[in-house]
């Protein structure tokens, strides 16, 4: 289970950064969503849920796991679309940053059903 542990904290963590990057306006976040036709007004939405999910993983491992699947589930769709934004957007030079955090919300996914 330890090895459950730690992917889920650092998708945990990852998440939670990204989230207030989002949330403070960073200058890069602004522009990737400018150049993936992505509304700025968005921004703070999109990383709330990023916040959420975070706080929604670690709440899992504290023994809620109904919600550890729900904010594994969530970022998954949520990566899901990101990924597919970036593909129709093109912007393949950013795309491997949403690929990642998908594939981690997909472990997370797999080792919260594992249980």
């Amino acid at each position: 289970m330890f090895a459950a542990h730690v992917v889920v904290v650092v998708t945990a963590a990852l998440n939670a950064l990204s989230a207030g990057m989002d949330l403070a306006g960073s200058r890069f976040v602004l522009a990737n969503a400018e150049a993936n036709g992505v509304p700025l007004r968005w921004v703070p939405v999109l990383g709330g849920l990023k916040g959420a999910a975070a706080l929604g993983l670690l709440a899992g491992l504290a023994g809620l796991t109904w919600l550890w699947v729900a904010a594994a589930a969530g970022l998954l769709v949520f990566f899901a679309g990101a990924v597919v934004v970036h593909a129709r957007a093109g912007t393949w030079s950013t795309a491997p940053a949403p690929a990642c955090f998908l594939a981690l919300a997909a472990t997370s996914l797999w080792l919260a059903l594992a249980g």
